[in-house]
């Protein structure tokens, strides 16, 4: 009976430390990049929710405002109304 030759495979069967090394780093770089974009985008969320809620709260205000004023435009920085007939309201 012949005698089978065991065939060695010569092919490496790991990378080298430095190769492991460089390939942990940038993988650990990447999952802290994802977990920032993650805080960010639930930051985010929060912020989008928060002008939902403060819309809201300025509709109403607007609201209250036209029934007391009727449709006027008032100046945010000191208070007039401005009329549909261009005149402000002023006291005497």
């Amino acid at each position: 009976m012949a005698k089978k030759e065991k065939v060695v495979d010569l092919k490496p069967q790991k990378v080298t430390d430095d190769q492991l090394n460089k390939i942990q780093t940038i993988v650990s770089n990447i999952n802290k990049a994802q977990m920032e974009i993650g805080k960010f985008e639930s930051g985010k969320h929060n912020l989008l929710h928060q002008v939902q809620v403060l819309q809201g709260e300025l509709n109403t205000l607007q609201k209250e405002l036209e029934d007391e004023y009727g449709t006027v435009n008032i100046n945010i920085q000191d208070g007039a109304i401005q009329y549909e007939d261009g005149e402000a309201n002023k006291e005497d």
